[in-house]
């Protein structure tokens, strides 16, 4: 670990001290200066993470490791240490977060203003499988017709795949932009089970049969048999029907 740190530093331009002192400068760098690094697996292939004392702070495709490395210091002004043994039980985790299974991985996200907080924890709740439009996320995250707010907020998320903003579309249910790509965006989004062809158009779906609307990729509204689905636009067409809105995906407030 300490050559690694010595490898950062001369990277940075800094002077390295006698090898005697290296053990003291470790413990100093890793808790003021820098964070670790990761090259982990996911949907999108590799990538690098970032993480520090708080949590998960950037996810990057993975490509050039010093590219990465110096992009890093440009945005947080931190050095990366390459993670070691003791790391690796963090590393399976953050393999499994990105692979989209239930695991818990903390996310560092103090850079951010207290809006763009509430837009990333609403994103991060919307389940696998699932998709949201920017409108709803707005609402969800107090701030009505905050629309493109919220798209520029998605643009600029620093840990994609652990704030899935893959899974929020725009209001007609088309998938949209993604900082990977619109085509990693709909491979993700069929990867992950959701019926681009039906949400195109009518991104809503109610049934007589209980006389709710709910999104349409909502796990109730999957439940719903062929014949008893109606398709809607918009959440007022459904309103206006007199569907009242699912209380789990709350495509209209309640």
């Amino acid at each position: 670990m300490t050559e690694k740190v010595a490898g950062v530093l001369r990277g940075a331009g800094e002077s390295i001290p006698p090898p005697e002192d290296l053990g003291a400068l470790v413990e100093r760098v890793l808790e003021e200066a820098a964070d670790v690094l990761f090259r982990v697996g996911s949907p999108l292939g590799p990538v690098f993470v970032a993480a520090g004392s708080r949590g998960v702070t950037c996810v990057g495709r993975a490509g050039g490791e010093e590219a990465f490395v110096r992009r890093y210091r440009e945005r947080f002004g931190r050095l990366l240490v390459p993670a070691g043994e003791r790391e690796r039980g963090f590393a399976e985790r953050l393999s499994a977060a990105l692979a989209g299974r239930r695991v818990e991985v903390p996310l560092d996200l103090e850079r951010m203003t207290p809006f763009q907080r509430r837009v990333m924890r609403v994103v991060r709740g919307i389940p696998r499988g699932e998709v949201r439009p920017y409108g709803w996320v707005a609402r969800e995250a107090g701030s009505p017709g905050a629309s493109r707010a919220v798209g520029n907020v998605m643009a600029r998320n620093p840990v994609p795949l652990l704030v899935p903003c893959h899974r929020v579309v725009r209001g007609d249910g088309t998938p949209g932009d993604y900082g990977f790509s619109p085509r990693e965006k709909v491979r993700l989004l069929r990867e992950e089970g959701v019926p681009l062809e039906e949400l195109s158009g009518s991104p809503y779906t109610a049934t007589p049969t209980t006389g709710v609307f709910c999104h349409t990729t909502c796990r109730h509204a999957r439940r719903i048999r062929p014949e008893n689905r109606l398709p809607f636009r918009s959440p007022a067409e459904a309103l206006q029907a007199g569907f009242r809105p699912c209380r789990a995906c709350r495509p209209a407030a309640v």
